[in-house]
């Protein structure tokens, strides 16, 4: 028997907000979190605008000893995970600590230190890299360190599938509870990729907007829109066992019921111009959760503002959904946020269940222009309330990547 999944609890680290309130406030007032890139000099790159976190201090949150020992990557997670664990109400310790795990995603890991510590191996010599180099940089270590952190001894994990590593995270998450391998698993992704050499690639692939105006810059679906907007923070979920988390009388946030994922093992880039493989895993979370195409009110796209992306997904969404596309609202978090990477689907996931229990969507911030590939309602420039029961929070990534969650409104029994 399939047991039900939900949401107890939500941490956010974004652009917008340095916790999950703040965040969800600056979305309802279609704020955007775009300013000049302040953490290193550009020099010739020809990018403006970064989505850097704003007045972070992270030994407001972690003893400074303890943070000199982790990259920023880890350092968001944690942050992110406390609010969410505190949320959930499990920091009291009332669970079994084998049968709660840890999967966090990533896209990149601990670039900041892979850069710093590569200067100083051709600068000085590889023999004064530190010893904390392989620790702070490779991928995993958020997991571990959350799982560390909060005292979490069942299945510790990362997903890394590039800008859908999150959402793909939470699927694996939902599975696992699901199908009764754990009761509980804090899930989500960090990013802190805000760096000379990432922002330095990103630009020479064309992949970041040129724009000088923070109001025109990540514009997801609009006929101008020219890249994406590189973001940074942390977005994190408590998924626990509906009857676990009944039992300890935990305020439920919303339900996970479906996970469809699939590659268009096409290019490493580009996304597949016929968008089969991203129509078919908005359809196998459709299907994974036991309801119809007419069901979802609300779909949170990738929405990358990078032409090739919000094309596709758009051809994605109509092959999907059919007719039932023109009765969708669609919109793009990234239109505040920037993009997140391997946070992004779990920041997107977050901001859809917050959705769900408002009985509100979120606009797509920026969007003026139409373009003829671009033709589904992208709830402009301001929010909408709705009412809904289902929402889709989708993410495509790099490789071919295609992830999708399938959320419903919570109601109390």
């Amino acid at each position: 028997m399939k047991r039900r999944v939900v949401v107890t609890g939500i941490g956010l680290l974004t652009p917008l907000g340095l916790d999950t309130g703040s965040t969800w406030q600056a979305m309802r007032s279609a704020k955007v979190g775009f300013s000049n890139l302040t953490k290193f000099d550009l020099g010739e790159i020809e990018v403006s605008l970064a989505a850097e976190l704003k007045n972070f201090e992270v030994t407001d949150y972690i003893d400074s000893r303890a943070a000199r020992r982790m990259d920023e990557v880890t350092q968001y997670g944690i942050v992110a995970a406390r609010e969410a664990f505190k949320q959930s109400g499990l920091e009291q310790g009332s669970f079994d600590s084998e049968r709660a795990g840890v999967i966090l995603s990533t896209g990149i890991g601990g670039f900041k230190t892979i850069e710093k510590e590569a200067a100083i191996g051709i600068e000085r010599g590889y023999h004064r890299i530190s010893p904390f180099f392989i620790p702070l940089a490779i991928a995993n270590m958020t997991a571990g360190s959350v799982s560390m952190d909060l005292g979490l001894h069942g299945l510790s994990s990362c997903v890394i599938t590039a800008c859908a590593a999150s959402t793909n995270g939470i699927g694996e998450a939902f599975h696992k509870i699901r199908d009764g391998y754990l009761d509980i698993v804090v899930s989500g992704g960090s990013e802190a990729a805000i760096t000379p050499m990432a922002v330095g690639g990103f630009a020479s692939m064309r992949a970041l907007s040129k724009s000088k105006d923070p109001l025109r810059a990540s514009i997801p679906f609009d006929a101008d829109r020219d890249g994406f907007v590189i973001g940074e923070g942390a977005g994190i979920l408590v998924l626990e066992e509906y009857e676990h988390a009944k039992k300890r009388g935990a305020s439920i946030l919303g339900e996970v019921v479906g996970y469809g994922s699939t590659c268009d093992a096409y290019h490493m880039t580009a996304p597949d111009p016929e968008a089969k493989e991203a129509a078919r895993g908005i359809i196998l979370a459709i299907e994974d959760a036991g309801i119809k195409r007419e069901d979802i009110g609300y779909f949170n796209a990738h929405g990358t503002s990078t032409p090739l992306n919000d094309a596709g997904e758009t051809l994605a969404i109509r092959k999907a959904f059919g007719s039932h596309a023109d009765n969708l609202k669609v919109s793009s978090s990234k239109s505040m946020t920037g993009h997140l990477l391997g946070a992004s689907g779990a920041v997107e996931a977050a901001a859809t269940l917050l959705a769900l229990r408002d009985q509100w969507v979120p606009p797509t911030v920026g969007l003026q222009k139409s373009d003829p590939q671009c033709d589904l309602d992208y709830v402009p420039s301001q929010g909408e309330d709705l009412e809904f029961e289902y929402a889709l929070s989708n993410s495509l990534g790099f490789g071919g990547h295609n992830a999708c969650l399938a959320l419903k409104r919570y109601h109390e029994d």
